[in-house]
């Protein structure tokens, strides 16, 4: 048995937490710099929120232009003016860009250089300013992970910077601040979920040698990560075409958001796969949403894998509410139906051309996605270029069945 869990210091859950930000602020420091966007910059919650910082004796300086996924030119005027400021602590308010920001621009003023000196795994030197994240959309888990994800012009697919120091001091998750999402929001942060929860209980397993906690920033599924993605799992499934369809079922509301925190758990130190790996590449050719495009995905990457994570998907059907007298091969494959189903539900596409892949582009994604290293090599299931054309191609026709094939054990990673 093997168990490792990375997290913040601390994590501040329930209606009305947000209402702590001043004095856990104060407790770290009286300059502050925050990151948000421009939408929730106008909002009245934001205004009480400098209120309270004020209030606690925190001096702000704000940057509100934060843009989705972060493209690096713009990260770099955020970092300019977060030198001018000279903060003690970095606070983060937002949806998984603006949250992924903050870490980033914790992380330059700490260590300077550019962004792309810190891609991949492992290549922050130590500890960066302190960081108070406030996710106010129910699905990226950012608050609580270590990786930041970025758009480099300069390349043609998102990036990620990923270590431990760069996970926040405090999440302050407080589901009040989501009642605003819209359902297309709350349809594309709840598809973010629950693919963290499934890749993170279907992720390769690794041999728990003495080093790999240090070797590796993702180390795959483990027993501590396995309990908070199925937690994650029931919840979306009990919970997000509730959200969706009554945007003032706050109850609904409440559970999505802890579902989008456990999936953060989960992923941050199991780590995701291959619809990750794929809906880089997708997202960068049609400017579609990060959760949209891996909820698209997800039944597909699924279907090439249930070979060798069969138990698994039957654990995914139970905490979906599936009928629990099947057998492991019959709860696997409705498992997937389930999961195809309810994003349907909730409006995600269906298939890549639905997304505006170009047919043309099929083979240039799945040759995109293969330099995902970490992502590829946490798939339980070996990839290589013509194994994830097959997938990206299913996923553009939307035939799942060209997927299924006899099972081959010599196909098992872990």
């Amino acid at each position: 048995m093997f168990a490792l869990l990375r997290a913040p210091r601390q994590v501040l859950f329930g209606v009305g937490q947000r209402r702590a930000l001043g004095t856990v602020t104060a407790a770290l420091g009286r300059r502050a710099f925050l990151c948000t966007d421009a939408r929730f910059a106008s909002s009245d919650a934001y205004a009480e929120l400098l209120g309270l910082l004020a209030d606690s004796g925190v001096h702000v300086n704000a940057y509100t232009d934060t843009r989705p996924d972060v493209p690096t030119p713009h990260l770099m005027r955020c970092v300019e003016a977060a030198r001018e400021a000279r903060p003690d602590v970095i606070i983060g308010i937002g949806g998984g860009s603006c949250l992924d920001q903050a870490k980033a621009v914790a992380l330059l003023l700490a260590h300077g250089g550019r962004p792309e000196d810190y891609y991949g795994e492992s290549r922050v030197p130590g500890a960066t300013l302190p960081i108070v994240a406030l996710p106010t959309t129910a699905g990226t888990g950012s608050e609580v992970s270590p990786v930041a994800v970025l758009t480099d012009p300069a390349r043609s697919t998102k990036v990620g910077i990923s270590s431990p120091h760069i996970i926040p001091h405090t999440a302050i998750c407080d589901p009040e601040l989501t009642y605003s999402s819209p359902p297309e929001l709350t349809a594309t942060a709840g598809a973010d979920a629950l693919s963290h929860g499934i890749e993170a209980l279907t992720a390769i397993r690794r041999t728990p040698t003495s080093d790999l906690a240090t070797s590796r920033v993702f180390v795959g599924k483990s027993v501590f990560t396995d309990e908070y993605a199925l937690l994650c799992i029931r919840l979306v499934a009990s919970n997000l075409a509730r959200a969706w369809s009554d945007p003032n079922d706050t109850a609904a509301r409440e559970c999505m958001m802890l579902a989008a925190t456990a999936g953060g758990f989960a992923l941050g130190t199991a780590g995701t796969a291959a619809a990750h790996a794929i809906q880089y590449p997708v997202g960068a050719v049609t400017g579609t949403p990060h959760g949209v495009g891996v909820g698209a995905l997800l039944p597909y990457v699924m279907e090439f894998n249930r070979p060798v994570r069969k138990a698994e998907f039957a654990q995914i059907g139970r905490a979906m509410g599936l009928d629990e007298s099947w057998d492991d091969d019959e709860l696997a494959d409705r498992a997937i139906d389930a999961v195809a189903s309810l994003l349907a539900a909730v409006g995600i596409p269906r298939t890549l051309r639905e997304l505006g892949l170009p047919e043309s582009r099929i083979r240039w994604t799945a040759e995109q996605a293969l330099a995902s290293t970490r992502l590829i090599q946490n798939n339980p299931r070996p990839l290589d270029v013509d194994a994830l054309e097959r997938i990206v191609r299913a996923a553009y026709t939307g035939d799942r069945s060209s997927l299924r094939e006899k099972e081959n054990h010599r196909d098992v990673v872990s």
